[in-house]
């Protein structure tokens, strides 16, 4: 007799490890599954509420400093060291990682902190090699101090306080208040004393105000902005005068950027609305556009070295590609004031941009129509820098109320650890959305952002301004010799002259 039965291996329906998920047996036909489209947007529409319900970009604010914050400057080697100049000419370094201040320049300038950067290069001295750090302000000169005044590893640092004796401060170590920094790096590392990390090593000085600083990738030269373009030597000390001055006829310059990837490239924006690239082999101007109103911030591609970005005072930001500057490639629209700074994300993928409006906005490379985000606070003020950290992960804003504020990148991302399978769903539920980004409720949620009553006022009067600009030259066309004329390209439009 021949008996015919069922059997079924518990090897394909039970998990192989514990704590695994049970293996699933699914018919790949599409005829078997008739309502998979309807069945995936219902899943892109879950995904996207969901991505707007966890929304909470704000991470942290660094406060301390009494005044606006204006410069900000990351450290090209660690992830976790920035460093933030104020109003009232102090210079803070910060712990991102435990999200506190780690030393204090107290009155390192007597006027506002400009610009600050973090030489990427190691200097030896009497010390261990560290880091050095430039800063410049309008009280006419250009400072260099030591970006790394606690040794990682030594303790912490006192915070130098300068209304305290030092009988009263020696008084608190002793008491167990306040731990010496500076005994413990004499004690292992043979470091300076506390109080020197407070004096610049160097001092550049200049006839006028300085407005910007910018770091070679590879070599210990750094140029500034004033009235002119000058680049310094830092092996020469303060005392010597600039290696070289470069200037193409304009009042004041406040901005300039060295190209990280072609270093003998820079670029500056001055008053008279002109953006200048120069050759640092000749020392010589190469090329200089003229746009529609000033620039207030430059910042090169990490990613593509011949694209910079241009925050401008006209509430856009532009890209360009110095191969061709009689257009922009792109035109990033959405802030209803000035554009104060930008920076572009380590992957050369995003932009992040800090405006007068009080607002951080994100941007996706190439597409301009419409911010990625928007991140506002009730009590933050008018943003004046802003910077991604190393890892992409985090942006951080100084705004003109004294506080330094973390941001996530992603508005709805997890801190912390993360399982495999969380990071496989949390990938699914992200490729949804993107497929279905343009179709129905999943656009309009997408699209949709909170912003304060204020800020879309001012929304609502620049597009009907905008709108009543159009008409206005559709009209001229229509009536007028104008219409035999090509109208203009906007990309166009916003460079006014061009110069040799």
């Amino acid at each position: 007799m021949k008996i015919k039965a069922l059997t079924r291996s518990l090897d394909d329906h039970a998990p192989a490890r514990l704590g695994d998920a049970a293996p699933v047996q699914r018919n790949l036909d599409p005829t078997m599954h008739p309502f998979e489209k309807p069945r995936e947007y219902t899943r892109a529409l879950n995904a996207a509420k969901l991505d707007r319900l966890f929304a909470k970009p704000f991470v942290s604010a660094f406060e301390g400093h009494i005044d606006g914050v204006y410069a900000l400057a990351k450290h090209p080697k660690r992830l976790d060291i920035m460093a933030s100049g104020s109003g009232d000419g102090e210079i803070r370094l910060w712990d991102v990682n435990h999200q506190r201040c780690t030393y204090t320049y107290p009155r390192a300038h007597a006027g506002i902190i400009q610009s600050l950067c973090i030489s990427p290069l190691s200097f030896s001295g009497n010390a261990s090699a560290s880091k050095r750090m430039l800063s410049c302000s309008t009280d006419r000169t250009i400072k260099v101090w030591n970006a790394d005044p606690v040794p990682e590893g030594y303790g912490e640092y006192a915070e130098y306080r300068p209304d305290v004796s030092d009988d009263e401060q020696d008084e608190d170590d002793d008491d167990g208040d306040v731990v010496s920094g500076a005994r413990d790096a004499n004690l292992f590392s043979m470091q300076p004393p506390k109080l020197a990390a407070s004096e610049p090593l160097s001092v550049y000085q200049g006839r006028t105000a300085f407005h910007s600083l910018s770091h070679h990738a590879h070599l210990p030269r750094f140029a500034s902005a004033s009235s002119t373009v000058q680049v310094w030597d830092l092996n020469r000390g303060g005392g010597s005068d600039a290696l070289m001055t470069m200037s193409m006829g304009v009042d004041a310059v406040h901005v300039v950027r060295y190209n990280q990837s072609e270093t003998d490239v820079l670029a500056s924006a001055g008053t008279d609305r002109g953006v200048t690239l120069y050759d640092m082999r000749s020392g010589k101007a190469l090329h200089k556009v003229v746009l529609t109103m000033r620039a207030n911030d430059l910042a090169w591609s990490p990613l593509e070295p011949t694209t910079f970005a241009v925050a401008s005072e006209d509430y856009n930001m532009y890209t360009f590609d110095m191969r061709n500057m009689s257009s922009a490639t792109q035109i990033y629209k959405g802030h209803v004031g000035a554009v104060m700074s930008v920076d572009w994300a380590p992957t050369g993928q995003s932009l992040v941009t800090g405006s007068y409006d009080r607002t951080v906005r994100l941007w996706d490379v190439g597409k301009g129509a419409r911010s990625r985000d928007v991140y506002h606070t009730k009590r933050m003020q008018k943003v004046f820098s802003v910077a991604y950290t190393l890892d992409a992960r985090f942006v951080l804003s100084g705004s003109d109320d004294g506080n330094v504020r973390l941001w996530k990148h992603g508005a709805s991302d997890k801190l912390g650890i993360v399982s495999a399978r969380e990071r496989a769903s949390r990938e699914y539920a992200q490729a949804l959305r993107k497929r279905w980004q343009s179709v129905g409720d999943v656009a309009k949620i997408e699209r949709q952002r909170h912003v304060p009553k204020p800020i879309r006022s001012a929304q609502k009067l620049h597009h009907t301004m905008s709108e009543a600009r159009r008409v206005k030259e559709d009209r001229r066309r229509k009536h007028t010799k104008r219409g035999t004329m090509k109208p203009k390209a906007a990309r166009k439009s916003v460079v006014l002259e061009e110069k040799e």
